[in-house]
């Protein structure tokens, strides 16, 4: 779970060592100056050229004004004295070509076309758009001022691959503004750090066991994943993601997946809170019905899926697995199961038990195979020779004499 302390500010040696292990040799003045990567610096800073471009309306804070069929752009309405109405020819500067939203970035003549530092301030959030990518973090840009955001700032958890953030605007918070050298540092991290902080006491407070809840997938690991509740985390074991066996949490969510779960648990007593979820348990058995239809000693066929030491699965059905323990695969006594079964051998068992309530289905390979004869000169019920009876020595005939007077004895000595 993320710390909802907010970020220390860069007068911090930490954060102070993190900005020069993601800047490396850049100064201040080469940060400002650094192309945003994947998209041509000739498009992003064209030259300044005037043009006379028609009002079409007004969006909230800007006007949007068109050049030609394909050619669009956006002046803020704060640089007019009056607002202007739609259908007004305005002579415009162009400053740059926004190349994610196709909009060119205008200005009227003269006009300041940055807002003035005394409105941003350390600690305050803003929306930011990134523009670039450099070796050690983000390009953005915050009302046309260029700022940089570190890769450690950019999300609570490790984030394998940046560039997903190239063209988008979010929220990010002021860590460092030294105004003297025009330099601005930005926090997704911490933005979002401060955000969960706000939700995840209402969260805690209404979360009770049994409730089904919309989450988000925020980390996998190789024992389950992380879903996010809304401020606070909770994790859902492996063996409840399905209802099949899985090997790795992976195979059926990853991190940013929208999913529905039950609350299992909620251990309010241990630091971080202990939350069990679950996604199976919101999920339809998909085996269920499938075992309900099949019947106790039927013969049904199949494919060996898997071995191990107690048996072997077997896929009768598609998402329908049994088990023939060793003891049912032959007659005769066997090591081990590989000896007689490999994965992928198609068999045909007959159906000793069906529990669709534990997802049980119980087979035997041996019980369609005719028992072999018993081995020449084995006694039992089934013939063959019989052990000769001891000689009547002394000791056996004082027994007889002593027991068979008196009752009779199964397994009778007499």
């Amino acid at each position: 779970m993320a710390d909802p302390r907010p970020i220390q500010s860069a007068s911090d040696p930490s954060l102070e060592q993190e900005m020069q292990a993601a800047l490396g040799g850049l100064s201040d003045q080469d940060l400002l100056n650094l192309p945003a990567s994947r998209v041509p610096a000739s498009r992003l800073k064209p030259d300044r050229q005037n043009r006379t471009g028609t009002v079409i309306r007004i969006q909230g804070e800007d006007v949007m004004v068109e050049f030609g069929p394909k050619s669009q752009g956006v002046c803020p309405l704060r640089q007019f004295k009056e607002a202007p109405q739609a259908g007004d020819q305005v002579e415009f500067v162009v400053e740059r070509l926004d190349a994610f939203e196709g909009l060119l970035i205008l200005a009227l003549p003269g006009a300041t076309t940055k807002a003035p530092w005394e409105h941003l301030t350390e600690g305050q959030v803003v929306e930011a758009r990134c523009i670039g990518m450099n070796k050690g973090g983000l390009d953005m840009e915050v009302s046309h001022h260029r700022a940089f955001m570190p890769a450690g700032q950019v999300d609570i958890r490790p984030v394998e691959d940046i560039s997903i953030f190239l063209g988008e605007k979010f929220p990010c918070m002021i860590i460092e503004l030294r105004k003297d050298k025009g330099r601005m540092v930005l926090s997704r991290k911490a933005a979002l750090a401060r955000e969960r902080a706000g939700m995840r006491e209402k969260t805690l407070a209404e979360l009770a066991p049994g409730q089904i809840r919309d989450v988000t997938i925020s980390s996998v690991q190789a024992f389950g994943a992380f879903a996010d509740l809304g401020g606070v985390d909770g994790l859902i074991h492996v063996s409840d993601l399905s209802h099949e066996r899985i090997k790795d949490p992976s195979e059926v969510v990853k991190v940013g997946d929208l999913v529905k779960v039950k609350v299992l648990r909620v251990d309010l007593g241990q630091k971080p809170p202990k939350i069990s979820l679950s996604r199976k348990e919101v999920m339809q058995d998909p085996m269920a019905g499938k075992l309900e239809a099949i019947a106790v000693g039927e013969s049904v066929t199949g494919r060996v899926t898997k071995l191990a030491e107690f048996g072997a699965f077997v896929e009768v059905a598609p998402g329908v697995e049994g088990l023939v323990h060793i003891s049912e695969v032959s007659h005769d006594r066997i090591p081990s199961v590989d000896r007689v079964l490999k994965v992928d051998q198609v068999v045909t068992a007959k159906v000793l038990s069906v529990d669709p309530a534990r997802r049980r289905l119980s087979l035997s390979i041996k019980a369609l195979l005719d028992r072999p004869a018993a081995p020449a000169g084995r006694g039992g019920k089934d013939g063959g020779m019989t052990m000769p009876a001891r000689p009547d020595d002394p000791a056996m005939a004082k027994l007889r004499a002593k027991f068979s007077a008196s009752r009779q004895l199964k397994g009778g000595l007499g």
